[in-house]
């Protein structure tokens, strides 16, 4: 008979709490707020089994269509052979979090508004497109007041 590939299979450790982080869900788990448009991520988390995602769906990132009382549904594009199919999971709170993925972006966003307008004060031109890392400038090393060292293995020494 072969192995058995189930469910659960292989969750050992997916589904596992953390490092003394059994027990009750902390109380802010089921404060956050979400809205239709927010962007999650979806999270294990073994204390509930009510409401958890399938395997597959753990680290993935999608957007919230449908929120319930205790439970959102979830737009995520799943790669199934050559294309990608939308996929729609309902999950309770306890199993997904907030995206950091969009905050670097709306960070620059308002950056960019504000040189924005301190240029236009100022009357000149700003650049506000990212550009790539520069190389590194060039520099010379000298031996002048730095001798160089010369490294050897440490012999093998063998007690028997």
């Amino acid at each position: 008979m072969g192995k058995s590939h189930g469910l659960r299979s292989r969750t050992r450790y997916a589904f596992q709490r953390d490092f003394k982080k059994h027990g009750t869900i902390a109380l802010s788990t089921y404060l956050k707020t979400y809205k239709v448009g927010d962007i999650v991520d979806i999270k294990a988390n073994g204390a509930v089994q009510k409401g958890m995602p399938h395997k597959f769906y753990h680290g993935k990132t999608g957007i919230i269509y449908n929120v319930t009382k205790s439970s959102v549904g979830v737009i995520i594009n799943k790669v199934v052979g050559n294309r990608y199919i939308e996929k729609r999971v309902n999950l309770r709170v306890e199993h997904i979090k907030h995206s950091a993925c969009r905050q670097e972006f709306l960070n620059r966003v308002k950056s960019n508004a504000a040189a924005k307008k301190e240029a236009k004060e100022k009357g000149e031109q700003v650049q506000l497109k990212r550009q790539p890392v520069k190389p590194r400038g060039a520099y010379v090393i000298t031996t002048e007041g730095n001798v160089p060292q010369t490294l050897a293995p440490v012999p093998y020494e063998t007690f028997i």
